[in-house]
């Protein structure tokens, strides 16, 4: 499995719950095509963690490499019911940080 982490905050924090129903819609739509294994939303709690970071931290999971360039294909063309759903939440956050994980360790990894 690998794991896109995404770390934001929110421009307007007030609307926090907005955000997660948006962010739900969105990821839950590409989960349903397919295009996606799952994902995750977590807060910051008690402003434990590096300032570089942001609040809220989105994990989106798929199964591999072919199937995230899937999803990012289905988001390109940016149109349509999930261009929509996607710009609900982008147009939320601000500081956007991201990164990419994997198993470890993975079946390609030879022991010793």
């Amino acid at each position: 499995m690998n794991y896109y982490h995404i770390w934001c905050n929110l421009k307007d924090s007030h609307k926090d719950l907005e955000f997660a129903e948006h962010l739900r819609g969105y990821l839950g739509q590409l989960e349903k095509l397919g295009k996606i294994a799952g994902y995750s939303l977590a807060r910051r709690k008690l402003g434990f963690g590096p300032s570089e970071l942001g609040e809220f931290h989105v994990v989106i999971q798929v199964r591999d490499l072919a199937q995230l360039d899937g999803a990012f294909d289905a988001i390109a063309p940016r149109s349509g019911e999930i261009e929509q759903l996607h710009a609900r939440v982008y147009s939320a956050v601000t500081d956007f940080r991201s990164a990419l994980y994997r198993d470890f360790p993975d079946p390609g990894r030879v022991g010793d």
